[in-house]
């Protein structure tokens, strides 16, 4: 998957050293590109959001979705990837295993993480895991839910009330939900449809809690789809259409709403087709996640946003790069793609020159005097060039690859700096001759 993007801020030059001036650091959405992502599912879990997804393939003209990925981050910027954390390889009794790995959710109860997933076609299963990154296994070997409209049976949503009562919301083009019991893989009661799905439901309903308010956000009439939601006294209703979030746009014919409070501010996630389109104007079933902060209103409602912009949601905070940090953490790239091995885990690869990662808002301090990297390569290597504050800012140093002798054969090894201080956006910039350069596991700066 090949794109590009080129972001303009303002930079000063001082004696070599370049510093971003009155500069505030913003989301670039979409928010990945090295994969295609859709049905966006973020988790808040010890002070980091869990964002995890569905997958549309490469190679996708209609839904072609085999697995679920995840991705974190703690400053709603720089997403680092986790590759796939579970598939439809792992429901051993479903027809279909080549398609239909559709929205999930997961949430956390008593250490325990329970990953909803829809197969379409299939009902919905349930994984359990001991970690957010799993591994995740299926406890049932049977469906969760079950109705006599398998196909409609999509898109869960889980909410754990304050009273301990969780709920299980899904469906198209109706809206079901049943009550789960504590152990989050069984339900007592029936199945009840909602009496008071609003005009515009589509499907996709995801469930929250603020305050004193219920709320359920849905992808809404479809096509284009939009972000509706509607508001309630109760967790089962009656729920109350309100305004939407967000009208649908000719850009995009799908959406998918998910919504969490992070760190004293709240943000909306959904989806659109950018990236398909900068490289094709044919609308494939190719998605990339967005995401935007979203503001509540002192009745609970919800301002509605516009369609998604290209600088999404502000940085919290900055990032460390005194810390080891993985390649794979991104705000943006061009050109590169990750893949995950069981030496290394997720790593950068399909470097080609010119292709770049960008990591926004890191925070040098006083100074970073040096670099060092992780990498492996069996070409005739090729460069990491750091730049800082643009494709053409300041060069802060060359960091050589050579050829390692296997492709996992990673080396590391460090290359002086000019000695930057302040806060930044730092490009890694890979240059070298024709083909695939190296592979790039992760990186850290350092004061001496």
């Amino acid at each position: 998957m090949r794109n590009h993007k080129f972001n303009k801020l303002a930079v000063v030059t001082i004696i070599g050293i370049t510093s971003s001036i009155g500069i505030k650091c913003f989301a670039d959405n979409p928010i990945i590109q090295t994969k295609f992502t859709a049905d966006p599912a973020p988790m808040v879990y010890n002070d980091t959001v869990f964002l995890y997804t569905s997958h549309d393939e490469d190679d996708a003209t209609s839904f072609k979705m085999k697995n679920w990925m995840l991705y974190t981050t703690t400053d709603m910027v720089n997403w680092t990837d986790h590759g796939i954390i579970a598939s439809l390889n792992d429901f051993k009794w479903i027809k279909n295993i080549d398609n239909g790995a559709w929205a999930p959710q997961c949430v956390e109860r008593n250490g325990k993480f329970y990953f909803y997933c829809p197969m379409h076609g299939n009902g919905i299963g349930v994984l359990v895991g001991d970690s957010p990154y799993g591994p995740f296994k299926d406890p049932l070997e049977k469906r969760l839910i079950e109705t006599d409209h398998l196909w409609n049976d999509i898109d869960p949503t889980v909410f754990i009330d304050d009273d301990g009562q969780a709920y299980l919301y899904w469906g198209n083009p109706d809206v079901y939900y049943v009550k789960l019991n504590k152990d989050m893989i069984s339900y007592s009661g029936e199945v009840i449809k909602v009496d008071t799905k609003p005009d515009n439901y589509q499907e996709g309903p995801w469930f929250w809690k603020r305050k004193d308010h219920y709320y359920l956000a849905y992808a809404s009439t479809c096509c284009p789809e939009g972000i509706g939601y509607v508001m309630s006294e109760t967790p089962t209703g009656p729920w109350v259409h309100n305004d939407d979030i967000m009208d649908g746009d000719k850009r995009s014919s799908g959406n998918h709403p998910g919504v969490i409070d992070y760190k004293g501010n709240s943000y909306a996630f959904g989806f659109n087709y950018a990236i398909n389109f900068s490289q094709t104007k044919v609308h494939r079933e190719r998605r990339s996640i967005c995401v935007e902060k979203i503001t509540y209103n002192p009745d609970g409602t919800i301002q509605k946003l516009p369609w998604w912009t290209e600088t999404g949601a502000p940085q919290i905070g900055t990032l460390n790069p005194y810390s080891k940090n993985e390649a794979e953490c991104i705000a943006w790239e061009s050109g590169v793609k990750t893949e995950k091995s069981d030496l290394t885990g997720v790593y950068v690869t399909d470097i080609d020159n010119g292709d770049y990662i960008k990591v926004k808002g890191v925070n040098f301090g006083k100074g970073a005097k040096s670099f060092e990297a992780s990498v492996a390569s069996v070409s005739t290597g090729g460069k990491i060039e750091i730049h800082i504050d643009s494709l053409s800012g300041s060069l802060l140093g060359t960091y050589s690859v050579e050829n390692t002798g296997d492709w996992q054969k990673w080396i590391t090894k460090s290359c002086k700096l000019i000695k930057t201080k302040g806060v930044h956006d730092v490009y890694f910039v890979f240059k070298g001759g024709e083909g695939k350069l190296f592979n790039f596991d992760f990186w850290k700066f350092s004061t001496k």
